[in-house]
């Protein structure tokens, strides 16, 4: 007997450790409703859990420098564009 393995997406992920973390659903039943070992659903609360400071990070300061020179070379990259155009034209 071969069974492929079931893949739970991303946001069907978080749906269901929402429901156990805001609604106070068991465990227990919503691995009954989805198919799902609790001990699945425990590793995913343990990794919401651990991941949740990530929620309230501001972006650092390297990273808007990184964007706001990507933007720069993105706009020179169009002007050159823009007047390759120009002269075809």
């Amino acid at each position: 007997m071969s069974s492929s393995r079931r893949r739970i997406k991303p946001d069907q992920k978080a749906q269901i450790v929402r429901r156990h973390l805001a609604n106070k659903e068991s465990v227990s039943s919503l691995a009954e409703e989805f198919g799902l070992q609790p001990s699945q659903i425990h590793l995913w609360v343990n990794t919401f859990l651990a991941q949740a400071d990530k929620a309230f990070e501001r972006p650092s300061v390297s990273t808007r420098a990184d964007k706001a020179q990507r933007i720069q070379q993105l706009e020179a990259k169009l002007a050159t564009k823009n007047e390759v155009i120009a002269e075809i034209l």
